[in-house]
């Protein structure tokens, strides 16, 4: 039993290393996070500032769930490998900025949202570096909108299904679209505040860039969300002792 059990995730990872493969050889040409200097100094430092606390919690958040469940490395490895493959599939929708999937949700809803601040970061940093994807200078910016605030409305939204009995893959679904338009509006809000419009201010201009975000964005929070539904079902197949020791299947929240 153990032998099959055994076989049957190696052939789980091999698809899903096959398809994280095909995805990640996607053209990332003329497409970004708030790329390298576009936001003011004063922005960036602000922005930086303002992760520090989430990231500390987020390490402890890590730390503590690696050292009571050392088996749920795995998963919380492919959570980060979720996150960089669907966030570098990215669809040039403005000026500075871009339309991608996140996939920052899956990590919310199995280690909570702190937690995936620091797999936000880190693979923000590694896309910056290697991809030309988003920059250093406006880490912080990036790593509030995409690892913190979407992963944390995710997780709400995750939490209230729950209670509110709602199915649990419906649940997932939800909480990852709608974790995943939170995150552009929050990259609306932080743009509009850098560059407001000359007459409305940043209120007008936060409208013109979620117009500008909309077409695209609303589509890809759908597939995300179907997506991250597929990935917890094959979970719940291959990875059901993991989940139970985050508390996913018992239904307990962290």
């Amino acid at each position: 039993m153990n032998k099959s059990m055994n076989i049957r995730e190696k052939r789980f990872v091999a698809i899903a290393a096959a398809i994280a493969l095909v995805f990640g050889l996607t053209p990332v040409a003329n497409a970004m996070h708030i790329m390298e200097g576009y936001l003011p100094a004063g922005f960036c430092i602000a922005w930086g500032a303002i992760c520090i606390p989430f990231l500390i919690a987020g390490y402890m958040s890590i730390r503590k769930t690696l050292k009571e469940n050392p088996k749920t490395i795995t998963l919380l490895a492919m959570a980060g490998a979720y996150v960089f493959v669907l966030s570098s599939l990215k669809i040039p929708s403005v000026t500075g900025s871009c339309s991608h999937m996140t996939g920052t949700g899956l990590g919310a809803i199995l280690f909570g949202p702190t937690a995936v601040s620091i797999l936000g970061i880190i693979v923000l940093i590694f896309q910056a570096i290697l991809l030309a994807h988003g920059g250093l200078t406006t880490l912080g910016a990036n790593t509030f909108s995409m690892a913190i605030a979407g992963p944390f409305v995710t997780y709400g939204i995750f939490v209230l299904c729950k209670k509110i009995k709602v199915n649990k893959h419906l649940g997932v679904f939800l909480a990852a679209a709608i974790g995943d338009l939170f995150t552009y509006c929050v990259t609306a809000f932080q743009l509009a505040m850098a560059y407001p419009s000359e007459s409305g201010g940043v209120g007008v201009s936060v409208v013109k860039f979620l117009l500008v975000f909309a077409p695209t964005q609303l589509p890809l929070a759908i597939i995300e969300g179907i997506l991250t539904v597929v990935i917890i079902i094959g979970l719940e197949t291959y990875a059901s002792s993991e989940l139970a020791e985050l508390g996913y299947l018992a239904g307990g929240v962290k």
